[in-house]
């Protein structure tokens, strides 16, 4: 069976990482898989050499890109000529753009045949993924309309299969958003490779040692693009709350944010400019996540839209625990609130805030600093939970099992 899977960019996050672990595990007796992959704009990290150490070797289009630009009908025709010389049995879109191009030039491809005359289409299966989505927190109101009614049509017309990656993305895309037929919906969460997370040991030392942290010092880690959907102003505005209102009994907390983006030289000058210079410290991208996740002692998330964040999960399966805004699949990876205090929710698998209240953050944050049993009973709670459900074994078997349903093998 042949895969021909499409995404708009490989760029530092959880989408590029997904599409390759899948291209490079569906390489087998039983599937066939290829990659088209667009550019990666300026002031974004490319993750290309994540695809070549899994010996995955993308068809590039560098007219694919993010934004919308007149190089999207080049993009297209690009995708079109790829895949009629590909000859893919399911072809599967992954993100907003290529999502739109993909599954444009996949509806050309299946009506564009000498046999569409007696209605007898190419059997091509159409599948697309979204890992987020871009209907908030992301464009003006008409712009976004304009998404929703592109994405109502694509669902339509041009889509055999649409994954969402969480429960609470279902409800948002279809219920909220109107998005498509509830039978051509299947929850696939995210899964990822989670044993090199679990040995911790001897690594605590690793970032605090090369940040100059103290002992008693609770570092509490950002980790992600620094975009403006991540809203790490959001996290200044609770240092700054913390420096203002400090009080004598409040932990000795700092920040350390692990990522890079078009807003970091930004980010880094309001950090400054707040005097928060010995407060936060910006690390930039690195590849050695599982290395510095053990010297945190929390991991926060300030979105204000998500799919699933791979952070939250990657911090779960390394024993830290989580607060994070109440967005997207953040929902369901915090699991049910249990308690309710001064605003925040102390939930299964974290601490759930409500978005953009930094005042609350600030709250919560602190409670979960002062409370070690806490931290201990979120931590085992998180990590049985991510083992459960966001292994690439149990990603694979998943997917799997979706190709051949609708081929019918």
């Amino acid at each position: 069976m042949k895969i021909l899977r499409i995404i708009a960019r490989l760029n530092v996050g959880g989408p590029a990482r997904h599409v390759v672990w899948l291209t490079q595990a569906l390489q087998n007796d039983q599937f066939q898989s290829a990659l088209i992959a667009g550019r990666v704009p300026q002031g974004e990290d490319d993750m290309g050499y994540f695809a070549c150490e899994n010996g995955v070797e993308p068809v590039y289009i560098k007219e694919l890109s993010r934004e919308l630009s007149p190089k999207d009908i080049i993009s297209l025709f690009k995708i079109y000529r790829e895949i009629r010389r590909q000859k893919p049995d399911i072809i599967h879109t992954h993100t907003a753009k290529a999502g739109t191009i993909g599954r444009i030039a996949a509806f050309f491809y299946r009506w564009l045949t000498p046999a569409t005359f007696i209605g007898k289409p190419r059997k091509v299966k159409v599948v697309h993924t979204f890992h987020g989505h871009v209907f908030h927190s992301y464009y003006d109101r008409q712009k976004t309309r304009l998404f929703i009614a592109i994405e109502k049509l694509l669902a339509r017309i041009a889509t055999d299969r649409i994954v969402v990656i969480s429960k609470q993305q279902l409800s948002e895309i279809h219920k909220q958003f109107g998005i498509g037929r509830s039978e051509q919906f299947l929850v696939v969460p995210l899964g990822i490779d989670l044993d090199k997370y679990y040995d911790p040991i001897g690594k605590r030392g690793i970032l605090r040692n090369e940040i100059g942290a103290a002992d008693d010092e609770i570092l509490v880690g950002a980790i992600g693009r620094l975009a403006e959907i991540k809203n790490i102003t959001m996290l200044l505005d609770v240092a700054s709350r913390y420096i203002a209102f400090r009080d004598p009994d409040w932990p000795s907390l700092r920040f350390v944010i692990i990522g890079d983006g078009n807003l970091r030289a930004n980010l880094e000058a309001e950090s400054s400019d707040r005097g928060l210079d010995g407060l936060f410290t910006f690390l930039g991208n690195r590849a050695d996540i599982a290395d510095l996740l053990p010297g945190l002692d929390i991991v926060a998330l300030t979105s204000k839209n998500e799919g699933t964040p791979l952070s939250l999960i990657e911090a779960m399966a390394a024993g830290q625990p989580v607060i994070s805004t109440a967005v997207g699949g953040v929902v369901d990876l915090l699991g049910g609130v249990g308690d309710e205090i001064d605003g925040f929710g102390i939930c299964e698998r974290g601490i759930s805030i409500p978005s953009d209240k930094p005042e609350v953050f600030l709250k919560g944050l602190l409670y979960l600093a002062k409370n070690e049993k806490l931290r201990k009973r979120l931590v085992e709670n998180g990590r049985v939970f991510v083992t459960a459900n966001y292994s690439t074994s149990r990603l694979i078997k998943d997917i799997t099992s979706l190709y051949l349903g609708l081929t019918g093998d």
